[in-house]
C-alpha cells in the first residue's frame, strides 16, 4: 500500500467514526469537499435517491451505471430519465464482452450455471476499471436491507479497490427512503411498484414474498446474496 493509500484508509476510518450519526447530505458534503471530481456515485437505477442527494451538494456529479446487458427495460428507462432530468453526469460502463460474446466463450446462460463468474465478468471487473479515476465512490447500501449489510459503515475503506467507500444512507430504513422519494419527487424504477424489492439483472431477479427481506428476490434459491461489488 502506497503512502497515499494509507492516508486515504486513515481518512476513511476517521470519517466513518466522526460521521456515523451525520445526515446523508452532510456525509455527501464531506465527500464533495474532500474529493471533488475524484468522487462519484454508483447507481443500479433501482432508485435515484443517492444520486439526487449528491447532486444537491455537488451539481453535475458523476453517476456511474453498470449496463450488464441483462437489465430490465425499466432499469434502462430509469437511467435515461435520471440523465434527462437530474443535475448529474451519467456514465454507463459496459463489460468487455457482449452477452453474445460471453455466451460464445463460456456457453449460454452462464448466470444459471456459474452466477459468481457471470457477476465477476459483467459487474465486478467493469466497475473496477470504471472507478480507476476516482478516490471515493458512494453507494446506496443500507443496513436494513439484509444481514450481510448490517454493519455497513457510512464511510469505510474498500480494501479490494483501495478506495474510500461512502454509504450515506446506510442508517436509513425503507420508510426513510420512501419519505425522501415522496418529498423530492425522486425517480424510482417502476419495478419497485410491481413486487420487486431489489432490482438487478433480469435473469436473476424475482418478486419477493411479504415479510421477506429486500434482497430475497436476488438469486432466489441459491446461497448467493451479493454480486461481488460489495463483498
Amino acid at each position: 500500500m502506497t503512502m497515499v493509500q494509507e492516508d486515504l484508509r486513515a481518512l476513511a476510518e476517521r470519517a466513518g467514526r466522526e460521521l456515523e450519526d451525520a445526515a446523508p447530505l452532510d456525509i455527501l458534503k464531506w465527500a464533495a469537499d474532500t474529493f471533488g471530481k475524484r468522487f462519484c456515485v454508483t447507481s443500479s437505477m433501482e432508485d435515484a435517491v443517492v444520486a439526487h442527494l449528491a447532486s444537491r451538494v455537488l451539481p453535475g456529479v458523476d453517476v456511474v451505471f453498470l449496463d450488464t446487458g441483462y437489465h430490465f427495460p425499466e432499469t434502462i428507462g430509469t437511467r435515461d430519465a435520471v440523465e434527462a432530468v437530474m443535475d448529474v453526469h451519467v456514465i454507463t460502463l459496459t463489460p468487455r464482452q457482449t452477452v453474445a460474446e460471453q455466451g460464445a466463450e463460456y456457453g449460454p446462460k452462464l448466470h444459471d450455471r456459474d452466477p459468481d463468474l457471470c457477476c465477476a465478468l459483467r459487474k465486478v471487473k467493469p466497475l473496477e476499471e470504471g472507478l480507476t479515476g476516482y478516490d471515493a465512490w458512494a453507494t446506496g447500501l443500507r443496513r436494513d436491507e439484509s444481514p450481510t449489510r448490517a454493519n455497513t459503515p457510512v464511510v469505510g475503506w474498500d480494501e479490494k479497490r483501495q478506495k474510500v467507500k461512502i454509504s450515506p444512507i446506510a442508517r436509513w430504513t425503507q420508510d426513510d427512503v420512501d419519505a425522501y422519494v415522496a418529498e423530492h419527487g425522486v425517480l424510482t424504477n417502476p419495478l419497485l411498484m410491481d413486487g420487486y424489492a431489489s432490482v438487478g439483472c433480469a435473469p436473476c431477479t424475482f418478486r419477493v414474498q411479504e415479510g421477506e427481506d429486500a434482497r430475497a428476490g436476488r438469486w432466489a434459491g441459491r446461497a448467493k446474496t451479493e454480486c461481488g461489488l460489495h463483498g
